[in-house]
């Protein structure tokens, strides 16, 4: 069973930065892509970011330029830097992990909620 666990969410004021993080609980990247989703208030989850084998990343149109995702093998975690936050970016954030070759296997984090300030 994999866990993965995000922190670093929080109120910023727009135009600010926060950085998430998402600690998985094996090391799992050589398999696994890892992804930011969020979900905004009454809105659908949907794709932030998401990074594969071979650090191929792939970012929602909306935070192109904005956002960057990465990962620290050895730390088994993996990144969201966002910056120039727009109120609209204000969702609960969510870590996913999905085996490549096994696409059912896929582990949510619990969210860590983006509040941002007009």
């Amino acid at each position: 069973q994999v866990q993965v666990v995000e922190s670093g969410g929080g109120l910023v004021q727009a135009g600010g930065s926060l950085r998430l993080s998402c600690v998985a609980s094996v090391n799992i990247f050589t398999i696994y892509t890892m992804g930011w989703y969020r979900q905004p208030p009454g809105k659908q989850r949907e794709l932030v970011a998401d990074v594969r084998g071979g650090d191929m990343t792939n970012y929602a149109d909306s935070v192109m330029g904005r956002f960057t995702i990465s990962r620290d093998n050895a730390k088994k975690t993996v990144y969201l830097q966002m910056n120039s936050l727009k109120p609209e970016d204000t969702a609960v954030y969510y870590c996913n992990a999905r085996n490549r070759l096994r696409p059912s296997n896929e582990y949510w984090g619990q969210g860590t909620q983006v509040t941002v300030s007009p």
